[in-house]
């Protein structure tokens, strides 16, 4: 099944050389690219794109504010959005993950990660490396401008346990290791608790994590 590729980037030979990687590989097609974020949502809309690679930073509207949109639009549910950034100088990748991306690319990445991750969020999982993502999230929810969220009560203690090695990057099959679990169970746990959470998946189950105090910066 081709993956239909949205690409974002207010810089022309930047989207010009991802499209270029994009098409190279068998599975995917580009078919749209846009200079601003308005242009993005507009184009997911009517290309029918099953995923958006995201720059942030971009005139009109900027990345954070058009994966809100996307995100929200009923209409475009299944489109997924992987966000661009520098990673040391971008402080706007968790509210971008809180206004529904998938995860996260840093921009000098190499050319077969970027298709990797384009696959991995197309599949419907979220790009969450233990490391990096752990200290980035970390590094702004800990800061005193971080909104506070309720703590998730709702969930039972062994789902609770699953949430905080969510947050720590770990796998359905780590998980299920960690814990004794089958990966099956450890899957299902994770359904239920995006359920439970309203999370359109584990991006959002890190956030619900670091926000409610179950992980705390420097325990991952």
């Amino acid at each position: 099944m081709t993956i239909r590729v949205l690409l974002a980037d207010d810089q022309t030979l930047v989207r010009e050389a991802f499209a270029m990687l994009v098409e190279s590989a068998r599975d995917m097609e580009v078919v749209g690219q846009a200079a601003t974020g308005r242009q993005a949502v507009e184009l997911a809309r009517g290309a029918r794109a099953d995923l958006v690679v995201m720059d942030i930073r971009m005139p009109d509207l900027d990345g954070i504010e058009a994966t809100r949109l996307i995100a929200a639009d009923e209409d475009l549910a299944g489109v997924r959005v992987l966000v661009l950034t520098t990673y040391d100088t971008d402080e706007n990748i968790v509210d971008a993950l809180r206004a529904g991306a998938s995860g996260f690319l840093v921009k000098d990445t190499r050319p077969a990660e970027l298709l990797d991750a384009i696959r991995t969020v197309a599949a419907g999982d979220s790009l969450l490396s233990p490391g990096p993502t752990a200290r980035l999230i970390e590094r702004f929810l800990r800061s005193p401008s971080a909104p506070a969220t309720g703590g998730p009560e709702c969930l039972s203690g062994r789902e609770r346990e699953v949430l905080a090695l969510v947050a720590r990057g770990l796998n359905n099959t780590e998980i299920a290791d960690a814990l004794g679990l089958s990966p099956l169970t450890a899957k299902t746990h994770v359904s239920r608790i995006m359920g439970k959470l309203g999370a359109r998946d584990r991006a959002q189950l890190v956030i619900v994590a670091y926000e409610s105090g179950m992980v705390t910066p420097g325990s991952v």
